[in-house]
């Protein structure tokens, strides 16, 4: 796998705003798997599916802490990345008022 393949890879999993929602809700913090399934109102089967392509991307890790599984942002990039999306979006919209 090169480093495009790789690219496209982080992409893909960021580009499902439910799996951008998890990822953003994770980037300052490490949460359990039971936080997260009431912070967003989805079946646990959907939230699994999620995180295990996030997982997958490389951009989480998980650990297992006691009966409770915590995930994080495994890519500490990832925040700059998605900084520079939201900037990105707010120029988009600043262009339509050309």
């Amino acid at each position: 796998m090169n480093s495009e393949d790789v690219s496209v890879k982080i992409f893909k999993a960021l580009g499902h705003p439910i799996r951008l929602q998890i990822v953003k809700s994770l980037l300052t913090e490490s949460r359990c798997v039971c936080d997260l399934n009431l912070a967003f109102d989805f079946s646990q089967a959907n939230l699994s599916q999620h995180l295990k392509i996030l997982r997958e991307a490389g951009i989480l890790e998980s650990k297992k802490i006691g009966v409770e599984m915590h995930y994080r942002v495994k890519l500490k990039s990832i925040t700059t990345l998605l900084n520079a999306m939201d900037q990105t979006v707010e120029e988009y919209f600043e262009s339509l008022d050309f």
